[in-house]
């Protein structure tokens, strides 16, 4: 056996949805600051990142976090997020994934009941408190980065839906967010292929027609999300599916999602301060949400949500790149 590179991961999963946890292979990523380090990623690594998450070692839905030392002196952990189309400047169930691994790996001192970790990532500093009992990680909160509505009743002409008014939120990413009603779609696993291909079309619109970019760093904008919302039921305070470019469904509810919708019922007097928000995912998974703060973002008024959810390992591995394989970045099977 011969191998070029060799990466050592954790795999896990965040309510349905994997995390890729990269602990060595990357070797020392330069940079001042986290968002540094993952352009330097995007730019210079990129083909790392391919082969990590494309298949054959990956698949279409495959996301994941690259572990590095922080670069700042109150931080555990620093971390670059990646998926199937680049980096992100945040990942909410990648970083309940991340704290997970870290604390049943022993990547961090573990304090039971509860252990806190602190991660650098490029959206800004990024706190988790785990629920820990025996050794085992029973849930994570997270607290988020910022999030706030960016725009509100935007107008977008979709192609093969027509008129479709949208808001346009950040919760760590930039989120559309559109009624399922307003797509004619229903939210759920059989519906999978038509929510994806409206999603997309969604996507696609407000690229084209919109704005989007963040006040404070404008290297953060575009949408590659769409949140097709869904009234809730039962103690489920709404329904929701992720639609993420290229073209998959997020399995989890989607922490800077839920992050992003939580933003927008605030500023849209729908959702108070320190009250629970259950969102649940297109399989019906479930995180727990609280807007705990406000503040503003430049001239934004502004939230700072926690996301609540588990994760559980499904595997310790070594991705080996053999120098004679055909595929060293690996390939990508759309549609």
């Amino acid at each position: 056996m011969r191998a070029t590179k060799v990466f050592s991961v954790v795999d896990t999963h965040t309510e349905g949805m994997p995390t890729r946890v990269v602990t060595a292979g990357f070797g020392s990523l330069p940079g001042a600051t986290m968002l540094e380090r993952s352009r330097h990623v995007a730019t210079e690594l990129d083909g790392w990142r391919r082969l990590l998450m494309y298949e054959p070692h990956g698949h279409q839905a495959m996301s994941g976090a690259i572990l590095t030392p922080p670069t700042r002196p109150d931080a555990d952990l620093g971390v670059v997020y990646i998926e199937v189309t680049g980096c992100l400047p945040m990942c909410g169930h990648g970083t309940i994934g991340v704290v997970t691994a870290a604390i049943e790996t022993g990547l961090v001192d573990v304090v039971e009941p509860e252990t806190v970790v602190r991660l650098d990532t490029p959206a800004g500093l990024v706190t988790a408190t785990a629920e820990v009992v025996d050794g085992v990680c029973r849930s994570v909160t997270i607290r988020n980065v910022a999030s706030f509505l960016a725009l509100a009743d935007a107008a977008l002409e979709v192609e093969g839906i027509g008129a479709v008014t949208v808001d346009v939120a950040y919760g760590g990413n930039f989120y559309v967010i559109v009624p399922a009603e307003a797509l004619g779609v229903t939210i759920g696993p059989a519906h999978a292929d038509v929510l994806i291909r409206r999603g997309m079309a969604v996507m696609a619109a407000a690229n084209a027609q919109l704005t989007i970019t963040h006040p404070v760093e404008p290297t953060i904008s575009g949408a590659h999300h769409v949140l097709v919302t869904a009234p809730g039921s039962g103690d489920v305070s709404g329904h929701g599916a992720v639609v993420i470019d290229p073209g998959y469904l997020d399995r989890s509810p989607c922490g800077t999602g839920t992050s992003a919708r939580m933003a927008q019922l605030h500023a849209r007097g729908a959702l108070d301060l320190h009250t629970p928000y259950v969102h649940t995912s297109v399989i019906g998974s479930r995180f727990t949400g609280h807007l705990v703060e406000a503040t503003t973002v430049a001239d934004h008024p502004a939230v700072i949500p926690t996301i609540t959810g588990r994760a559980w390992i499904t595997a310790l591995a070594q991705h080996l790149l053999d120098p004679r394989d055909p595929y060293p970045e690996g390939f990508l099977v759309t549609g």
